[in-house]
């Protein structure tokens, strides 16, 4: 009898972000093949350090953090999206 094994997911390598130019286009990609779990582990991180940013650009009224509080927010977006995808292309 065969066993089912269970292939861990990784990044599908599919999702952009960062848009540059005229006309816009994406500057960067998630690389595939990263296991779910470390990605997860690092938009946790991401998303400590948004909120960070956000509590102290509204407090300073510093555009600065705010704008890299963006960056930041469409990087782990891209992550999750990513990842999204890769768990739809295994059902």
């Amino acid at each position: 009898m065969k066993k089912n094994i269970i292939e861990p997911i990784t990044t599908a390598g599919l999702e952009t972000f960062l848009a540059a130019g005229n006309p816009s286009l994406n500057l960067l990609r998630v690389q595939p093949g990263v296991p779910a779990d470390a990605v997860y582990e690092h938009v946790s991180i991401l998303m400590g350090y948004i909120k960070h940013l956000v509590r102290e650009g509204d407090m300073e009224d510093d555009h600065k953090f705010l704008g890299a509080a963006d960056y930041l927010c469409d990087m782990a977006k891209a992550l999750m999206n990513d990842i999204e995808i890769a768990k739809n292309k295994t059902h």
